[in-house]
């Protein structure tokens, strides 16, 4: 069976940031996942990946935060969409906190 795109869209998140989502619905389920989804959500900041959601054929479902790769637990799109929401508001919170310290310190 073709693989069906369920979606795929570009959210921008400030001047220098943006987010991707593609989802697809898929039969047989992909190497390594036990669901009928191939998925990539990623947020990009300044032109750099910083961090991104996948399910690649073998490594199943995980994410990466810059240079890092942790596992994740798929239970439906929903689900999915809010954790990489909630994690984009964490390194928003992070970076901001970051220039505040920075601007304490001058």
């Amino acid at each position: 069976m073709p693989a069906i795109e369920l979606m795929n869209t570009r959210i921008q998140i400030a001047n220098n940031a943006f987010a991707t989502i593609r989802i697809l619905q898929v039969d047989p389920a992909i190497k390594g996942s036990r669901h009928l989804y191939k998925y990539s959500l990623a947020y990009v900041v300044d032109g750099v990946c910083v961090m991104r959601y996948d399910n690649e054929r073998g490594k199943g479902d995980h994410k990466h935060i810059v240079e890092q790769e942790y596992p994740i637990t798929f239970t439906n799109i929903e689900n999915l969409i809010v954790s990489f929401q909630n994690d984009i508001n964490s390194l928003r919170r992070a970076d901001h906190e970051s220039i505040n310290r920075q601007s304490d310190d001058r």
